[in-house]
């Protein structure tokens, strides 16, 4: 599998919904949560922003054992007319199943398939390569882009290159790559990790972690070779809006979806 050539796709923009307890929340390095708002009237307000997709994480189901609350789920789904991915507790093609009943388009999975990568393999078969989206919560380490688990509370003895490959040979469809060390700092994403990644498999990146100023997200496009950006608090504040994003994108001769 080969990537397009840089100059021929549309880079996608993503909001990301971190719920818990049925409300938006940010922290900083995975840390600190505080209350950002309704899941379901953010979503709406991003769909008209013209976000090109939306991604819900439900940031203590893994801890909490339990699946993705399906009401907020539902609520978001109604509110958009986008892509909408959906992750947080899914352990099981069953419970990959009641995510996408819910109204999930594709389904994240983290720790889970670390703990068993067949996990990847069982879903794509269900319900399409289209459908899978592998969760990496990356963390340097010296020299080393450690793979954590369980909300980036976890190292694994997986490195993220490697584990990147491993899930798209098991028929992910896309990688969801955050860098814990640049999560919330609003410094800019971490390009180094996100090229490095891209660079090794032929499915597309999506690169978290770091945005504050449309600046960064040129930087992770060109430099960091993502084919796709996501973040959460700078649109969850209004620091700086799809439209101006999308504008400096152009700018730099990004194409991107209207």
């Amino acid at each position: 599998m080969t990537r397009p050539a840089p100059d021929t796709f549309a880079r996608r923009l993503i909001a990301c919904l971190d719920v818990r307890a049925g409300r938006v929340v940010k922290g900083v390095h995975f840390e600190g949560l505080r209350d950002a708002g309704d899941p379901a009237a953010l979503a709406a307000r991003y769909d008209a922003e013209g976000i090109d997709e939306l991604v819900v994480l439900d940031v203590t189901a893994t801890a909490e054992d339990r699946l993705a609350l399906a009401r907020t789920v539902s609520a978001v789904a109604a509110n958009v007319f986008i892509p909408l991915a959906v992750g947080g507790g899914v352990r099981s093609v069953d419970d990959a199943a009641r995510v996408i009943d819910a109204g999930a388009d594709k389904v994240g999975i983290n720790t889970a398939a670390l703990g068993d990568p067949s996990l990847i393999s069982r879903i794509a078969s269900r319900f399409g390569s289209q459908a899978v989206v592998v969760a990496i919560d990356a963390k340097r380490d010296g020299d080393r882009l450690t793979v954590c688990s369980h909300a980036g509370r976890t190292p694994t003895p997986w490195d993220a290159v490697a584990w990147a490959r491993e899930a798209q040979a098991r028929g992910a469809g896309e990688i969801l790559l955050t860098s814990i060390d640049a999560d919330g700092t609003r410094r800019g994403f971490d390009c180094p990790l996100t090229a490095v990644v891209s660079g090794a498999v032929g499915i597309p990146v999506i690169a978290s972690g770091g945005a504050g100023a449309p600046s960064h997200f040129v930087d992770v496009f060109s430099a960091g070779r993502a084919d796709a950006a996501l973040a959460a608090s700078i649109f969850h504040d209004e620091t700086c809006s799809v439209r101006a994003i999308k504008a400096a994108l152009r700018t730099h001769g990004l194409p991107v979806r209207l």
